[in-house]
């Protein structure tokens, strides 16, 4: 074996290291597998509520309609996510889900679906996961044994979501356009099963810590503490929350797009789809590649830049080809901005917070983006979906500036953590003074 080999193969060693643990492999195939089916379904609910309507509005007002519940139950969530079992809360979650899109099904190949009930079956959706996003997000760090692979763990999840990203939307296209959305939602309700069977299997050896002491209202207050008065925390949350308010509604605009900028249909709909997932894929395995959160803070920032100039080259775009290679760029600057967001906070926050921690990532990622939604579909409404998406571009690159401004303050607070916690070595000086104060106190 050549040297170059042998690198190589360490490289692929090093991207996958988080497959070394039975457990995360088995959520890692189980999910793989359900992915496929939720991308599938995503696509055709947006398919069927425009072809039922033919209205930009009633596209946002579906979106509010599933991501609102997380907004609402999110804080509440994290202190059950602390709470309960993580592990059963998953499968419970999972079960649901399985149940949801089965009567999206049966509703859309029976014919009797209308879009009030593909609206009150979004709300069910959303309500399903307030609770199992930030369980998932909390749980990644109980199937790796080793807190050091955590940040690889979570950027293999964001692979691995936008394979599905990839996969799913070009799949539905075609199925859509050859039997029907109401296929669609069968396979997805039948990909439940693989990950309900990955969770049933595993076998967690990590322990949850948690803290059941305490009432649920004190611990609303210490996690709302946490996250506001932490500067590295806050500042990530709210470009995190602002981007998916201005930014990531331009999903729910797709089949507008699609129709009636590209003049294509569902198989162009998956193409548009599937260009996103290419790039949001690419965007995970380059941090998947990362040894170290070092860096992580500038790359936030930049990606959120990356992002909105894609949304606004977009915008702008009459041809199909040249959509899908800005598309590329949005879905990598997107999930890297976002996949780095989770890891580096992580990396950072204290084991009991964990859940409350990950239900504000949840609500600023996917609570804040209901409102986007109905944002977008009225502003398409009255100024059409190319301007909506460059004045979201727009915004999320001022956003990214704004953090960028304050990064000094952002690194000098995560130096002294990142130093404890053996990410960073000891500086001289900072070593003389542990000294001298521990001399001081003896």
């Amino acid at each position: 074996m050549t040297a170059s080999h042998a690198a190589q193969r360490l490289r692929g060693a090093h991207m996958l290291r988080a497959l070394r643990y039975r457990n995360y492999r088995l959520y890692f195939t189980g999910q793989s597998i359900s992915l496929i089916g939720s991308w599938m379904t995503r696509i055709a609910t947006s398919w069927l509520v425009y072809r039922l309507t033919g209205s930009a509005l009633l596209l946002g007002l579906t979106g509010f309609a599933g991501q609102i519940p997380s907004f609402l139950l999110a804080p509440f969530a994290g202190v059950l996510v602390d709470r309960w079992d993580r592990q059963k809360l998953l499968v419970i979650t999972q079960i649901l889900a399985l149940l949801q899109s089965l009567a999206l099904a049966v509703l859309t190949l029976t014919h009797r679906i209308t879009v009030a009930e593909i609206i009150g079956l979004s709300i069910v959706q959303g309500l399903i996961n307030a609770f199992d996003m930030p369980g998932r997000q909390a749980f990644a760090v109980q199937m790796v044994d080793d807190k050091a692979d955590l940040g690889n763990a979570i950027a293999l999840n964001s692979s691995m979501i936008n394979a599905g990203r990839l996969i799913g939307p070009a799949l539905g296209g075609v199925i859509i356009a050859a039997v029907g959305e109401g296929y669609c939602f069968l396979i997805d309700s039948i990909s439940y099963v693989a990950v309900i069977a990955s969770l049933l299997m595993m076998r967690i050896t990590v322990p949850q810590q948690t803290k059941k002491t305490e009432g649920m209202l004190v611990q609303l207050r210490e996690g709302w503490s946490y996250v506001s008065q932490f500067t590295p925390v806050r500042n990530i949350l709210i470009l995190l929350a602002f981007v998916s308010l201005v930014g990531f509604p331009y999903t729910v605009l797709m089949p507008v797009f699609a129709t009636h900028i590209l003049h294509g249909g569902p198989a162009t709909l998956g193409i548009l789809m599937a260009a996103t997932g290419v790039g949001a894929l690419a965007g995970a395995i380059t941090l998947a590649n990362r040894r170290s959160v070092l860096g992580l803070g500038r790359v936030i920032p930049q990606m959120a830049a990356l992002f909105g100039a894609g949304l606004i080259g977009f915008a702008l775009s009459r041809n199909i080809w040249i959509s899908a290679l800005l598309l590329v760029a949005t879905g990598f600057g997107f999930i890297t901005q976002l996949a780095s967001s989770n890891t580096l906070m992580q990396t950072i926050v204290d084991d009991d917070k964990r859940g409350r921690l990950m239900s504000y990532y949840t609500m600023s990622f996917q609570g804040t983006a209901p409102f986007g939604s109905l944002l977008a579909g009225l502003m398409a409404h009255k100024l059409g979906a190319p301007a909506t998406l460059a004045i979201g571009g727009a915004g999320c690159i001022i956003g990214g500036l704004l953090f960028y401004r304050a990064l000094p303050e952002f690194r000098a607070t995560l130096r002294p953590i990142y130093t404890r916690m053996g990410i960073l070595p000891v500086r001289t000086g900072e070593a003389e003074a542990e000294a001298a104060t521990a001399g001081a106190g003896s």
